[in-house]
């Protein structure tokens, strides 16, 4: 958890502290805790290459090549923010939420935590991929405003990316930003549903007082919040 929300905060704090004496330093911190975490984490593997294989593992260790190599790859610095996915993927981060029954909640904070991730992976793409390219971005709050802007349809349209490239990109970021937000809203407005598997057919989605199975009607016998 320390070494998720450090890459976290370090990957926002990033653009405002390049310039400082002390961000190599910083940046090789995180580097190391990082490095420690994954070496500990293959050992207590049981099985090596399928654990080299998961996509968690696969984006951490491109994270720590970025961290290694903060000047030759800062472009490709903003997908270090994939790591705030990879913590909500995690039981260590659930596991306790579960016990307090607040596992209802997990679908919608996975949902809110998709969509931050794709604004800030947007954010840095279009950052280092247009900035002072006659676009308008100057900074990178500029690239945030035209991120949150464009994947919302509103579109003011001081901000524009140029060239074919760019319409593409624009097409692309309001098309999956409207995706993530329905899904969103989705699980915001809809009823509250519980996880308990149906032992006739495995249905896990079910009102909290449903009483048959919807799917087969099987007797089911949801435990109440108290017991």
């Amino acid at each position: 958890m320390i070494v998720d929300l450090a890459i976290i905060a370090f990957f926002i704090a990033s653009p405002l502290l390049r310039d400082r004496a002390y961000f190599l330093w910083i940046d090789y911190s995180i580097a190391a805790l990082l490095a420690i975490e994954l070496t500990a984490r293959a050992l207590a593997s049981t099985d090596f290459l399928r654990w080299l294989r998961q996509p968690p593992v696969i984006i951490d260790i491109f994270i720590l090549v970025t961290l290694l190599a903060p000047t030759w790859l800062f472009n490709l610095g903003f997908l270090r923010i994939l790591r705030l996915w990879t913590l909500s993927k995690s039981t260590v981060v659930w596991r306790p939420l579960i016990k307090r029954r607040l596992g209802a909640y997990q679908e919608t904070i996975q949902a809110v935590i998709n969509l931050l991730v794709f604004i800030f992976v947007v954010t840095g793409f279009v950052y280092t991929a247009f900035v002072n390219e006659q676009s308008g971005i100057a900074g990178y709050v500029d690239a945030l405003y035209f991120t949150v802007t464009t994947m919302t349809t509103t579109g003011f349209g001081d901000i524009t990316l140029p060239g074919t490239f760019g319409k593409l990109v624009s097409i692309a970021v309001m098309l999956m930003g409207i995706s993530l937000f329905v899904r969103l809203a989705q699980l915001i407005f809809r009823p509250a549903k519980v996880n308990f598997p149906c032992p006739q057919c495995g249905l896990s989605k079910h009102e909290p007082d449903a009483v048959h199975c919807k799917a087969c009607g099987h007797i089911l016998k949801i435990p109440d919040e108290g017991t």
